[in-house]
């Protein structure tokens, strides 16, 4: 059932949240969290959506769009809005594992080797331009990404929840560019496209950006913040609780299974990509202010979980088909539940 209830679980000595224990109270916060980044973020709504998403599945997002859309800005008023420690990592050609990681030095005062930790070390970490780093350095972030912890000379540091990483990548300008590894496309749970504003939202954002405005800083100081720490590690495990009908498990099941052997694609999605689908449809459903999926959640969500999970056939890059064309054929033919 949607909710509708007028009760106000904030605090109202602080505009941060308690601590949520319920879906519905789960499903304020993250509006408020949303208010917030559209304060200094005009527009692109679906992509705040999808970055919310993966905040609240725990996952990893991978964004692609041309520079100057505003993927740092999003990045850093997310970070603002949750109160959660940030970090900024420019991938280049010579970037190597330990300036992501950390690595072990010698102290010459104590007289022992100490551990300097990385920018990894974070909750929220934005991977600017990913694919400009050797595939030794992407590859680094494997165990960052899926394990939640860094090794270091033989010693494993856990990294203190909440951990997202978001990603991004031009996909326009290829030279000096690495492709990302099968293994590390998979560890994001979204592949979100960012693509240009409106007319009106481009008018609205170049207003704002420029009245009694020096330079071009991306400043976020009027976010506050809305949340915390331990609110969003709360807000996952609402989420992970969402429930979730047979029906909408086994529509979910079945559009994965029909990427493995559909005209256009040469290598389907694996069991990976069903547990990420169910993970942000059930995401997704909290956006929506409901304690339950919907066919829907599972639609909307299928193409950013499955386009980087999915390859296509030589015949359908020749037609200049892309993922996305693909999916939606799919998702045409794969009949959803109708209760």
């Amino acid at each position: 059932m949607e909710f509708n209830s007028t009760d106000n679980f904030f605090s109202t000595t602080s505009a941060v949240a308690s601590v949520p224990t319920s879906a519905q109270e789960a499903s304020e916060v993250i509006q408020r969290i949303q208010s917030q980044i559209s304060q200094v973020f005009i527009g692109q709504n679906h992509v705040v959506e999808q970055i919310l998403c993966a905040l609240l599945a725990g996952g990893h997002v991978l964004l692609e769009g041309v520079p100057g859309l505003g993927k740092t800005l999003l990045a850093k008023a997310l970070a603002q809005a949750c109160a959660c420690h940030s970090s900024r990592i420019q991938f280049t050609p010579d970037l190597m594992p330990a300036d992501v990681t950390g690595h072990m030095f010698y102290d010459m005062k104590a007289a022992e080797f100490v551990v300097r930790r990385g920018p990894v070390f974070t909750n929220l970490m934005l991977a600017d331009e990913i694919n400009r780093a050797p595939a030794k350095t992407q590859a680094a972030l494997l165990e960052v990404m899926q394990e939640g912890q860094v090794t270091i000379e033989g010693e494993t540091a856990q990294l203190t929840p909440p951990f997202l990483v978001i990603a991004t990548q031009n996909p326009i300008e290829q030279d000096g560019t690495y492709a990302l590894p099968e293994a590390q496309l998979d560890r994001f749970l979204l592949h979100v496209m960012f693509d240009y504003p409106t007319e009106a939202e481009e008018r609205e954002l170049v207003s704002a950006s420029t009245f009694e405005r020096v330079g071009d800083r991306l400043e976020v100081d009027k976010i506050e913040p809305v949340a915390s720490p331990e609110v969003i590690i709360a807000l996952q495990k609402i989420t992970a609780s969402i429930q979730v009908d047979d029906s909408v498990l086994d529509y979910a099941l079945r559009i994965v299974r029909a990427t493995r052997n559909w005209p256009g694609i040469s290598t389907g999605a694996g069991p990976r990509g069903g547990i990420a689908l169910i993970r942000t449809a059930r995401a997704s459903a909290i956006l929506a202010g409901r304690d339950f999926v919907t066919p829907d959640d599972v639609k909307q969500q299928a193409i950013p979980t499955l386009r980087h999970r999915i390859a296509l056939s030589p015949d359908a890059e020749i037609e200049g088909l892309t993922e996305e064309h693909i999916l939606n054929r799919l998702l045409e033919q794969i009949e959803a539940p109708r209760r």
